[in-house]
């Protein structure tokens, strides 16, 4: 394994178990037009740009409001769980230092705007564990599930995306890694414990199983 690419809602922060119910109670039923039917839940757009989960809603369920009211929705949220209510994944700054001492290269990949990556790289003093942070608003193709924003990120830190790994918790981050021909490591928490993460090559359930499934592969 040369280099291992961390989704960072739901993986290196625990903010999805925050997220899931913020959006199914108050965001979506907020934003989405009931009288178009049933609907939509927050697994439908989990691990996808923000950009893009409005496309999605609006193109399958119709919107109460236009992109930039469903941003500033978003934003207001953000503020709260990135600056006052997530937490760390456990063990992740040991888990970072095991990497980094067998000259794994690190990166940072995710749907989240950079807005909202720096408050969790300032918040928990991240700026200098990674050798790359890549968003979806990065790049000029689609984000999750498509390949592209894991491919600019191998691309960033040199590495062979078959000698990669990906690590995420969601369905459409799985499959985007799987595109970019990483192996994909499913993240198992309470927040994804009724997901099907059937794209992963293999499944972590939790931060101990995640770091022995790394550690297997670092030494393969």
């Amino acid at each position: 394994m040369d280099g291992c690419f961390f989704d960072m809602d739901g993986v290196v922060v625990d903010s999805e178990r925050h997220w899931v119910p913020l959006e199914n109670e108050r965001i979506l039923p907020d934003v989405v037009d009931a009288q178009s039917g049933e609907g939509p839940t927050a697994s439908e757009i989990t691990g996808m740009n923000v950009r893009d989960a409005y496309a999605y809603l609006d193109r399958e369920y119709g919107t109460t409001v236009d992109v930039d009211g469903y941003l500033a929705t978003y934003d207001d949220a953000a503020r709260e769980l990135y600056d006052e209510r997530v937490e760390l994944m456990s063990g992740f700054d040991s888990l970072l230092a095991d990497l980094r001492g067998d000259d794994v290269a690190v990166a940072l990949v995710s749907s989240s705007p950079h807005r909202w990556i720096d408050r969790v790289l300032d918040r928990f003093e991240l700026r200098d564990a990674f050798d790359a942070v890549v968003s979806a608003g990065d790049v000029d193709g689609p984000g999750k599930p498509a390949s592209d924003v894991y491919e600019t990120a191998a691309a960033c830190v040199d590495v062979d995306p078959n000698a990669a790994v990906a690590v995420e918790d969601s369905a459409h981050g799985l499959a985007a890694g799987r595109a970019a021909g990483m192996t994909a490591v499913a993240y198992r928490t309470t927040a994804n414990a009724d997901s099907t993460l059937e794209d992963a090559d293999v499944v972590a359930d939790g931060p101990d199983e995640l770091r022995a499934v790394l550690d297997e592969r670092r030494r393969a």
